[in-house]
This record gives structure tokens, C-alpha cells and sequence, in this order.
């Protein structure tokens, strides 16, 4: 019995000390471990901010084009709306709707035959009463011997010799009657006055048609040159008059309603003699050769009209433009990727671009997205700039 209780006794005794040696084994592994993730905290505070993912562009040198910007309209260079001159059937309609057509073309014929017997007859009548001015002179010359003879009254004879005033303008009324029904005649035959493209057709072969009505049978547009009038702020007249004065045609390019795809590359042709007082805008005219039919009559354009050429302009994206208290900066970011507040001057804004009068230079790198996180000395992570709307042509407007 005394074996069997100290043999029990050393069991519990080894267990205990078991379960001390683990957990201070345990306590050990604990106090390692939290001087463990307080070194790894410590090394992370030490460790500098990561660097700040921004959008960066490069600042560039080069001729720079400055646009003066405005609203516009295609308008046909020539329109012709053909009427009937006289009443009839049309007999031909000798063209297709959307058709081009050239000065001269036969388009619509209307019956003649009326028109030819009317000049038939007035042909007749002149033939008449020139014949009856020939016996009346006949008959003056017998008469003027029997007068001589003592055989006629001088009154007779007067009145014979006075007959011919009135034959001769009887013969002018026949010969204006001719030039009347040949021009009558004329107007049958419906041409095409100018160079252009017919549109949808209004008559048909067999319908009658009357001057009176006034209706266009027709209507032609000239395509070739073709015209834009587009608005421009009065405030930015004396400078297209000053550059018309300098010499030489100005520019003048054709955009789309988005005003992102070109369309044309035209010249002005001439500014209106008046201003519209309720806009405060004065209207100009462009006209584009068009040998692509890519502007349409009544289309609605962006026209872009070149001022002038900055050469060497050093120029840089206009969404790097920061304002603060002090007047406008931006981001520059330098060979280690830091970035640094740089006051700027810029000399105009266009579009989507800035020239830039003082503080860049050719070949810095400025930040154009994701300004809002920083501040000067951080370190950021160069990415490409967002794409944007690159079309630089939009209107003028200063900044100092």
C-alpha cells in the first residue's frame, strides 16, 4: 500500500510541474511575440509615407496656334429657287432629286406650242403691216405726181405721208410682240442658272403650273465653295481686323457639332458692316472649297478662326493649374519623384492648354491629376495623366 501511494504522489507531483514548465513556456513565447510587434510598429512609424499615386505631364515648347472660337451655320454659296415664268403643262423633268447639275442644263420643259403660235402670229402681223407701209408709200409716190398735176389736194397727200408714222410704229409694236413671245418661248425651257445640287423635286411631268402661284418648282444649292456664318464676341473684333489689315487671308477651320472632329479648312471672306446689338456679337463669313460635300447647307459648326501663331510658346496642360492665396501655382515633380509648389504666369488659356508667360521650362514634369493629396516635399508615383478632351482650339482667356 505504501509503494502504491508514493507512486501516485510522484504522478501528480510530475504533472504539476508539467503544466508550470508549459505555461511559462506559453508566458515566454507571449512577452516575445509583443516585443515583436512592437518592433515591427516602431519600424513602421520610422519607415517614410509611401509615395502618392498622381497623374504627371510633361511641359512642352513649339509653335502654338491661337484660335478665336465661334458658333456657326452652313449656308449654300448660291440658292436658286426656280419658278415658272409662264403658265402651262410641264411636258418634261429632265433631272433626279439629289442630282448636280451644271449652268445651262435642261431641267423642266412646259409646253411651247402655245408659245410658238403666239410668235407665229406676231411674225404674221408684221409681215401684215409692213406690207401696207410699203402700198402706203406706194400710193404717197402716185399721188405726189398727181398733185403735181394739179390732179390731188394737198391735203390727201398730207394725210397719205402722215400714214407712214403710223405704219412704222404699228411695225415697232409687231417686232416687240416677236421679241415678247420669243421670250415667252424661251421660258418653256427651264436651265439651271448656276453650278449646284437640285434638291427634292415639287412638279411632276403633266402638272399645270401658273406664275401666279409663286411656287418653287425646284431648288438648287451651290456645294462648291460653300459658306459658313459664324458669330464672334464684339470684344475680339479690332483683333481679326487688325490681322486682316497685317495682309493675307485668315484661316478658317470647320468642326463638328462636338467640336471634335474637323470637317473643312476654309478662308474668311468678310465681316458684317454692323454689330447685333441684343448679343453683343458680330457676324463673319468663311468660305470652304468642299470637294468632300462634308458641310451641308443649315448644318450647325464650330468654327475656329487661326489669329495668329505664337512661336516657341512654351505650353502645358491647363488641368495642372492650381490657385491659392498667393495667385496661381502647380505641382512640379522633380528627378526623385518629389513634388514642389512653383508660382507660374500664364500668357493665355485655350481649350485645354495653357501658354505659359513664366515659371516652366521645356522638359518640367507637372501634375495634372490628384493635386488634392498633396502638399510640397511628398513623394509621389508618376502615372499617365487621365485621357482628356486634347482639342486645344477653344476660346481665348488671359490669366496673369
Amino acid at each position: 500500500m505504501q509503494a502504491g501511494a508514493s507512486f501516485s504522489t510522484r504522478r501528480r507531483k510530475a504533472f504539476w510541474g508539467a503544466c508550470l514548465g508549459f505555461g511559462l513556456a506559453l508566458a515566454i513565447c507571449a512577452m516575445l511575440a509583443g516585443c515583436g510587434s512592437q518592433a515591427a510598429k516602431n519600424a513602421k512609424a520610422s519607415a517614410p509615407p509611401p509615395a502618392v499615386p498622381v497623374g504627371v505631364a510633361s511641359v512642352k515648347q513649339g509653335d502654338f496656334d491661337v484660335y478665336l472660337n465661334g458658333l456657326g451655320t452652313v449656308q449654300a454659296y448660291y440658292t436658286v429657287s426656280l419658278k415658272t415664268r409662264i403658265d402651262g403643262q410641264i411636258m418634261q423633268v429632265n433631272f433626279r432629286e439629289g442630282q448636280d447639275v451644271k449652268t445651262g442644263d435642261l431641267l423642266i420643259v412646259i409646253d411651247p406650242r402655245p408659245y410658238q403660235v403666239a410668235l407665229a402670229q406676231a411674225e404674221a402681223n408684221l409681215a401684215k403691216d409692213q406690207a401696207q407701209l410699203v402700198n402706203a408709200k406706194a400710193q404717197y409716190e402716185r399721188n405726189n405726181v398727181l398733185y403735181q398735176q394739179g390732179v390731188v389736194a394737198k391735203q390727201d397727200l398730207d394725210t397719205l405721208q402722215a400714214s407712214f408714222g403710223t405704219y412704222d410704229a404699228t411695225i415697232a409694236a409687231d417686232k416687240a410682240a416677236i421679241d415678247n413671245a420669243k421670250l415667252n418661248l424661251t421660258y418653256c425651257y427651264i436651265k439651271s442658272p448656276i453650278n449646284g445640287r437640285v434638291g427634292l423635286r415639287q412638279v411632276d411631268p403633266g402638272n399645270y403650273v401658273t406664275a401666279a402661284s409663286g411656287t418653287a418648282m425646284l431648288v438648287i444649292t451651290q456645294l462648291h465653295p460653300i459658306a459658313v456664318v459664324f458669330t464672334l464676341p464684339e470684344d475680339q473684333l479690332p483683333q481679326v481686323q487688325q490681322r486682316i489689315r497685317q495682309g493675307g487671308a485668315l484661316e478658317v477651320d470647320a468642326y463638328s457639332r462636338d467640336d471634335q472632329t474637323k470637317l473643312s479648312t476654309g478662308k474668311l471672306e468678310t465681316i458684317s458692316n454692323q454689330i447685333d446689338p441684343t448679343t453683343g456679337t458680330v457676324q463673319l463669313k468663311a468660305i470652304f472649297d468642299n470637294p468632300d460635300n462634308a458641310l451641308w447647307p443649315n448644318q450647325f459648326v464650330n468654327a475656329h478662326l487661326l489669329l495668329n501663331t505664337m512661336k516657341n510658346a512654351v505650353t502645358a496642360p491647363a488641368s495642372a493649374l492650381q490657385r491659392g492665396p498667393d495667385g496661381t501655382f502647380t505641382y512640379v515633380v522633380d528627378a526623385n519623384n518629389t513634388v514642389q509648389m512653383r508660382p507660374i504666369q500664364v500668357a493665355l488659356t485655350q481649350g485645354s492648354t495653357v501658354v505659359i508667360a513664366k515659371g516652366l521650362q521645356p522638359g518640367d514634369r507637372v501634375v495634372t491629376d490628384g493635386q488634392e493629396k498633396l502638399s510640397a516635399g511628398m513623394r509621389v508615383a508618376p502615372q499617365a495623366p487621365a485621357k482628356r478632351n486634347q482639342n486645344t482650339s477653344g476660346n481665348i482667356g488671359s490669366q496673369t
